[in-house]
């Protein structure tokens, strides 16, 4: 015989225990005596061995959020540090034209070095895409510690990114930061001319290209000095600053060291900045930069496309010409063109080339007043004035010109806050203080 026992709570759960039972076949059960059945168990009471193991589980649960969120806060400082920027006041004006360092981190990749299209006496520049609207940038980032003046240079900034004309890059705005500059600007596809001029590796530009850039380069700078609301002095015209777009048009970029003026005032007394082989004479002097030492450096740049030679290269033998006196040299033996980049071959026009010669040589002329004005310049590259008549006898007939402009390279390369390396020139009061003496040498 079976017997079977059942229970039912309905639809909740529940635990049924038999502590005891009776049965009876044709008769009475006997009575259970409940004196004599078990108690029921205990629900949900824990022993002293899982509360333990409980404590200890919560201890370890508190120490790991604990240390979780110790974490997440030196995480959070630490990515603002990373990303901290400096704000003043004076600022506000200049929101639209202020970039957030964390869009130009994340537009170059954390300024990875695959993305670094160069690097100067001045800074570095890198490749980036802004991450919201896919614009191509470059970036620049320039050291800059001190404070002194920095209003001034940011509201100049700010002004120069109104500069519009084919044959400039856009300035679209900066970023500061604690020691340190970024200037934002439209990026330009074919990178830097003096890579196409230099650079082994690349094909050589064609004489066309080269002159189609000269031109461009000085419709340019006309446009800073002539043809804007204020006088803009450029102050580090050289290949290197000159970027080539899809149609290979020469654009004059990199503002950095620029400067605005009022058309008719008198450019004020400045550190000497630029870069050796560009810097007028005057410059040692007076300490003003003004549209003719801008067009002394473009005299430089303009021998430096037709040559394939640096203005000057501090690691060429000590008895090596700098590029003036070479060209100069050859124009006194009546054949100029033979300065023209070897690389050229025979495929240039000689008329052109003659031009450019002799055009570099006349605006790197010792004489700031014998210069030629870039309106000037555009009428002789367009041949719609013709060059005055002069003789490579008459640009250095001068003696003590001729002194001036060598005491002048000897001078600069002596100087010890000069960088080989680099080439550029560093803010100096020491310069200037020099300056008397250098003078007191010509005049011996």
């Amino acid at each position: 015989m079976y017997v079977g026992l059942s229970a039912a709570t309905g639809a909740a759960t529940g635990c049924h225990y038999i502590l005891g039972w009776s049965f009876g076949l044709n008769r009475d059960a006997p009575p259970l005596d409940l004196s004599k059945l078990p108690k029921l168990p205990r629900q949900g009471s824990p022993t002293k061995r899982s509360t333990e193991v409980l404590a200890i589980e919560l201890t370890l649960a508190a120490i790991i959020l604990l240390l979780i969120s110790t974490a997440a806060v030196i995480l959070i400082i630490r990515r603002r540090k990373k990303f901290a920027e400096m704000h003043e006041d004076w600022e506000l004006e200049y929101g639209p034209h202020r970039f957030s360092y964390k869009d130009l981190y994340r537009a170059t990749k954390g300024f990875d070095e695959q993305n670094l299209l160069g690097v100067g006496g001045f800074g570095r520049v890198y490749k980036g895409v802004l991450p919201t609207s896919k614009m191509e940038i470059a970036v620049k980032k320039i050291s800059h510690d001190s404070k002194q003046g920095m209003r001034e240079f940011i509201s100049e900034i700010v002004s120069m990114g109104r500069l519009r004309h084919r044959n400039l890059v856009q300035l679209l705005g900066y970023c500061r930061r604690q020691g340190e500059l970024l200037l934002v600007y439209d990026y330009i596809t074919n990178g830097s001319l003096d890579r196409y001029i230099f650079d082994l590796k690349r094909p050589p530009l064609s004489w066309s290209q080269r002159f189609h850039a000269i031109k461009g380069v000085a419709a340019g700078l006309l446009y800073l000095h002539d043809g804007w609301e204020k006088l803009v002095i450029h102050r580090d015209i050289k290949a290197s600053n000159v970027l080539m777009d899809r149609e290979f048009n020469g654009r004059l970029g990199d503002f950095g060291l620029a400067r605005l003026y009022d058309h008719g005032t008198n450019p004020q007394t400045t550190h000497i900045v630029g870069t050796l082989g560009y810097l007028a004479p005057e410059l040692s002097m007076t300490g003003k930069a003004t549209t003719q030492t801008d067009v002394y450096a473009f005299g430089a740049f303009l021998l430096e496309v037709a040559c394939g030679r640096r203005p000057m290269d501090v690691h060429a033998p000590e008895d090596t010409p700098n590029l003036v006196t070479y060209v100069l040299e050859c124009w006194k033996m009546d054949a100029i063109a033979e300065a023209t980049d070897p690389k050229l071959g025979d495929d240039y026009s000689v008329k052109e080339v003659e031009l450019v010669l002799m055009l570099g040589l006349l605006c790197s002329h010792p004489d700031p007043m014998a210069r030629p004005s870039m309106k000037q310049v555009m009428q002789f590259l367009e041949g719609d004035a013709p060059l005055p008549m002069t003789t490579a006898g008459s640009l250095i007939s001068s003696v003590s010109k001729q002194r001036y402009d060598r005491m002048f390279d000897d001078f600069i390369t002596s100087y010890p806050s000069f960088s080989d390396a680099s080439r550029h020139v560093t803010d100096s009061a020491t310069l200037f203080s020099t300056a008397a003496d250098f003078a007191m040498q010509l005049d011996a």
